[in-house]
């Protein structure tokens, strides 16, 4: 597959630590995408995307996190705070990026992309809440948006049918 047929080349974040990463670095692997916070009932789920990630990575699937402060301001900490409060309290080893809006008229072209491509509840393309998961095919089709409350438990076999 040429960078250029892979459905998620046109995109760019910056990573929590700096610099700047293309999403056509992850061409060919299974994404699975999630607006993240340090603060909320379903940080936790950090435990479940880290198992999912050393259980699937050698099989081409790559977790992101994209912490998100807007809602109930959950996600305060500065890009060092939130590195090593997910490392320390979740062993986070997966890719984190620095801190972006999912909602609104500073929406991250990732998320506008993604929210237009799998869209919620009632046909809502605005995210509801934190650790909202997109899962994106190896072409970079996404596949299917799923709800906070979704465990990263319950979305292994999606994952599998993708691998």
């Amino acid at each position: 597959m040429s960078e250029s047929a892979y459905g998620l080349s046109e995109f760019t974040a910056e990573s929590l630590g700096g610099g700047t990463q293309s999403l056509a670095d992850y061409a060919g692997k299974v994404l699975l995408i999630v607006n993240t916070a340090s603060n909320c009932g379903f940080t936790p789920q950090y435990t479940g995307l880290e198992t999912l990630y050393q259980r699937y990575k050698e099989q081409g699937l790559a977790i992101l996190g994209f912490p998100c402060n807007q809602f109930g301001a959950q996600e305060p900490g500065s890009a060092p705070e939130i590195a090593s409060f997910c490392q320390k309290n979740y062993g986070v080893s997966f890719p984190l990026f620095a801190k972006i809006e999912v909602n609104g008229n500073n929406t991250h072209p990732l998320f506008q992309h993604l929210k237009s491509s799998a869209r919620g509840v009632l046909g809502s393309e605005s995210i509801k809440w934190n650790f909202t998961k997109f899962l994106v095919s190896r072409d970079g089709e996404v596949i299917k948006r799923y709800a906070p409350a979704a465990t990263p438990e319950s979305i292994a076999g999606d994952i599998e049918q993708l691998l």
